[in-house]
């Protein structure tokens, strides 16, 4: 097949392009951190020295993910209105984040998601369970990540097998932990900037040019798509007389699945923890809520060319999804492959696949940059500081645990996307934004909204939701039972459904109600304390005391 000779372009090419991309950002991130990063503050949040438009475009680039083009293409490529479905769910969940969570949230906090859990409630066991939590769901979406860098760089250096994506993902792992070591908070929000502004840019030109091969004329791009890929076992099916669209063929008939992604999409982003760590970036409330209505526009443009972009993947590239599937990454190379052959192949393809494939790797370097940050701070704000040194650790010596920290989450995530390499990395975040609906979003928000809301109820909410949410991924098709399952060679699910949030979600909510009425009520001062912060950001730039 002429598309898994050529479609790789030129080695040589591909790799000075993207050596160009890494020297390029690795110059800023070392240009914007000559000051160094002696305090905590500088290592998680960059002083807090972003306007609302720089967080809105980094909040865009730590967002639009290698899940965002890479996975989202690929899932519309094959699955149609499926596919879909993730650019709109992760679009809408972002009118939660603004309306409910953004403003608030800046006004009470100071470097972690646990400083707002824990205000109003016993310090350490409220902090040992948001950190855990923080680092569970850092771990989900690293794994997509690492998933779509390997299979990325494997397509565009011409690598074939197992050996040579498990080789790159741990060359990524490395590039990661260098990124986070030198940069920090500060370097890696520029490299968010210009990265998202790249991203953008990129799938904009892609999107148009897709759309005059077709004369601007949806209807046949959709149409083209089907003939193309008129398979029953695939997405894109035709039926029903003229129809264009394809069926809904993995949620037509499970509409009970359909509902728990949904859930999870949509609920997931409030309870990110990297997302909202970037509200402490600026130095106000009211550009935390500004850096979101800039972060809402950019990313709804972008994930409008999703569908043009799948649909575009299914329609040009020569052979379709069968084409798709035989490459590195699978469905996650459709986007690239859709570069290489806008311009038709040879030359021409080559340099345009590289750069956006450079595009996609920078992609991939921020976000993972970004949840590395995330994670470690968590770990040594909230474990080693508040609970270990009770809230008096020395501030170098605590950059110095979150730099270590850095080295073991990257170590992990290493042998987490060898292990996840072949799954659509759309899918795999989605599972990422399930645990943080489920294990952290009715927490933040019974701490911000219920007076009457304690220190049981918020640890049963936590714990409730992260147990379940990860015992029904493991015991899904997501993870056995399935050809598309992490392990297809064996079958323990019991549980029907790919994604758990229908379920979690509502036992976490459920839990943090019991929780909280079974204790009693506690810290009325912190309490009022509390609202009144949240609601007027006075006080929000001071220390948090407990």
């Amino acid at each position: 097949m002429r598309l898994l000779e050529t479609a790789l372009g030129s080695p040589l090419l591909n790799i000075i392009i993207f050596g160009v991309f890494v020297v390029g950002t690795m110059a800023v991130v070392i240009t914007v951190t000559r000051s160094g990063q002696k305090s905590a503050g500088e290592m998680y949040t960059g002083g807090a020295a972003f306007s609302g438009r720089q967080n809105g475009l980094a909040i865009a680039g730590d967002y639009l993910s290698a899940a965002s083009f890479l996975g989202i293409v690929g899932a519309i490529a094959f699955y149609g209105y499926d596919g879909l479905l993730y650019s709109i769910g992760f679009l809408v969940a972002w009118l939660v984040a603004l309306l409910l969570v953004a403003e608030p949230l800046r006004n009470t906090g100071r470097y972690t998601m646990a400083d707002v859990l824990s205000f109003r409630m016993k310090n350490k066991p409220v902090r040992m369970a948001a950190a855990l939590s923080t680092l569970v769901i850092s771990f989900f979406y690293l794994l997509a990540q690492m998933a779509g860098a390997g299979g990325l760089v494997s397509l565009l250096l011409g690598l074939k097998g197992d050996l040579a994506q498990n080789t790159i993902i741990v060359l990524v792992g490395i590039l990661m932990i260098i990124y986070v070591m030198i940069g920090g908070m500060k370097g890696t929000t520029w490299v968010q900037m210009i990265k998202a502004v790249l991203l953008i840019l990129g799938a904009a030109i892609m999107s148009i040019w897709v759309l005059a091969t077709f004369g601007f004329n949806l209807s046949e791009l959709f149409g083209k798509a089907v003939e193309v890929n008129n398979d029953p076992a695939k997405g894109l099916v035709a039926q029903a007389g003229d129809m264009l669209l394809p069926p809904m063929s993995k949620y037509g008939s499970n509409p009970v699945g359909f509902i728990s992604l949904s859930m999870a999409l949509v609920f997931g982003t409030a309870g990110l923890p990297h997302v909202l760590m970037r509200f402490y970036t600026v130095p106000t409330a009211h550009e935390a809520r500004r850096s979101v209505t800039w972060a809402i526009g950019l990313i709804g443009a972008f994930y409008l060319f999703t569908l043009i972009l799948g649909f575009g993947a299914a329609a040009i590239i020569p052979g379709g999804q069968q084409a798709i599937e035989a490459l590195p990454g699978k469905a996650n190379a459709a986007a690239p492959a859709l570069a290489y052959w806008l311009p038709g192949g040879d030359l021409g393809g080559s340099i345009f696949l590289a750069v956006i494939s450079g595009v996609a790797f920078a992609t991939i370097l921020a976000v993972v940059a970004g949840l590395t940050i995330t994670a470690s701070a968590s770990f040594a704000h909230d474990i080693y500081n508040a609970v270990l040194k009770d809230g008096k650790a020395d501030p170098a010596k605590e950059v110095k645990v979150a730099r270590y920290t850095v080295l073991v989450i990257g170590a992990l995530a290493i042998v987490g996307g060898i292990a996840a390499k072949s799954q659509n990395i759309a899918f795999l975040v989605a599972l990422a934004f399930a645990i943080a609906a489920s294990a952290n979003l009715p927490s933040i928000l019974f701490s911000l909204y219920w007076k009457r809301f304690n220190t049981r109820g918020s640890l049963a909410s936590i714990y409730t939701g992260l147990a379940s949410s990860l015992i029904l991924i493991v015991f899904s098709p997501a993870v056995s039972g399935a050809k598309t399952s992490m392990m297809p060679d064996v079958d323990f699910a019991w549980f029907p459904y790919d994604n758990p949030a229908l379920v979690s979600i509502p036992l976490s909510f459920l839990a943090a109600v019991i929780g909280t009425y079974t204790g009693k009520a506690e810290f009325p001062e912190k309490q009022k304390e509390m609202e009144v912060r949240s609601m007027t950001g006075a006080g929000a730039d001071g220390a948090i005391a407990h």
